[in-house]
This record gives C-alpha cells, sequence and structure tokens, in this order.
C-alpha cells in the first residue's frame, strides 16, 4: 500500500512543480552548445504538418479573460459567430487575426464551420476544467489552457507552408511558418499571414 501511495505522491510531484512541456517530441529545445532545456520556454510542440486548436467560442465578447477588473490579455480564441481567429488586448477588447472575409484559400472552398463536438451533448462542457503549466497554484486566471509563467513563452507548431502541407485544416488552427517567419491562423476558409515587426 505504502508502494502505491510513493507513486501517487511522485506523479503529483512531478505535475505539480514541472513549468515546462513538450507536446509531440520526447523534450525541449536545447540552448546552443548545451544539453539543458531553454529555460525560457514554457510549451513547446513537436514537428509535423499538424497545429493547433484554438478553443471555439460562440462569441468573444462574453468570453471571461480574468476575473479582475484589471484583464489580462494574451487570450486567443476562435470566434464561430464571425468565423475569426481572435487575440485579446490588456484592455478587454479583441483584435481580429483573421482580416480575411469572403475570399476562397487554396486550401478548399468556402465551406461551413461543423461545430457539432461542441455542441454535441453527449459531450457536455465542464466550466470547471483547467490545465496550467507554470505559475501559482493559487492562479485563477480562466481557461482551457493557462501558461502561467511570467517569464517562458511557448512555442507554437512549426510548419512549413501550412496552407499547402496541412491537409485539412480545421477552423482556429494556428502554427508557425518557421522559414517565412508568419504567424498562420486558419478560419475555416482561408489563412491569415502575420509578420512580426
Amino acid at each position: 500500500m505504502k508502494f502505491i501511495y510513493s507513486i501517487i505522491l511522485g506523479i503529483s510531484s512531478v505535475v505539480t512543480l514541472s513549468a515546462q512541456v513538450a507536446i509531440g517530441k520526447s523534450s525541449l529545445t536545447v540552448l546552443p552548445s548545451t544539453t539543458t532545456p531553454n529555460p525560457s520556454i514554457s510549451l513547446e510542440f513537436g514537428s509535423g504538418f499538424k497545429g493547433l486548436i484554438l478553443p471555439w467560442v460562440t462569441n468573444s465578447g462574453v468570453v471571461s479573460q480574468h476575473p479582475t477588473a484589471n484583464q489580462k490579455g494574451g487570450a486567443f480564441v476562435f470566434d464561430r459567430a464571425d468565423r475569426k481567429v481572435k487575440f485579446s488586448k490588456n484592455n478587454g477588447t479583441w483584435i481580429d487575426l483573421t482580416v480575411h472575409t469572403n475570399q476562397l484559400p487554396a486550401t478548399g472552398g468556402n465551406a461551413a464551420v461543423d461545430a457539432a463536438l461542441q455542441t454535441d451533448t453527449s459531450y457536455p462542457e465542464k466550466a470547471e476544467a483547467k490545465s496550467q503549466i507554470g505559475g501559482s497554484l493559487s492562479d485563477v486566471t480562466p481557461g482551457i489552457l493557462v501558461l502561467a509563467d511570467t517569464n517562458k513563452a511557448m512555442i507554437p507548431p512549426l510548419v512549413e507552408n501550412p496552407e499547402i502541407n496541412i491537409k485539412s485544416p480545421a477552423p482556429g488552427m494556428m502554427v508557425f511558418d518557421p522559414v517565412r517567419k508568419l504567424f498562420c491562423v486558419y478560419n475555416g476558409t482561408v489563412w491569415s499571414y502575420w509578420r512580426a515587426g
């Protein structure tokens, strides 16, 4: 019985103390000329022609970003109401990252968004569900996945030419094209690209 408690305690310690996570790869990227994982990475995704699907919301205007008057920015969502990928600012407003409205993409026609999984009653939403990487256990920031460290960043999935290499992108998908240095989002109809600086 003590052995079982030791295993449970060990797993709990790893889960609560780990502030760096790699998904789809065996380890985080290491710093040049060292074997130590880069301490600035909170969450990193592996390679392959896959993207990160953002949470689908029925209306970004009613998304609770933070329970205090001082709202935190940095939330990403796919707004089903207007079929746009959006990013929240510190003042509670949303920035449209889709920018395209009625263009036909190279990846397919102007298909309607199939929201069956999000609206199916056999998959009820658990409002209290939350995964958090890093930060304090008392953090109350709402979200499906909260990266709570204040000194680490997320490295999104890296996909070169996602409009060609991701054969069936889903609405709300985001990736980073490491060759063209573009942040790419898909709204179910078209890819939009953002360059820093």
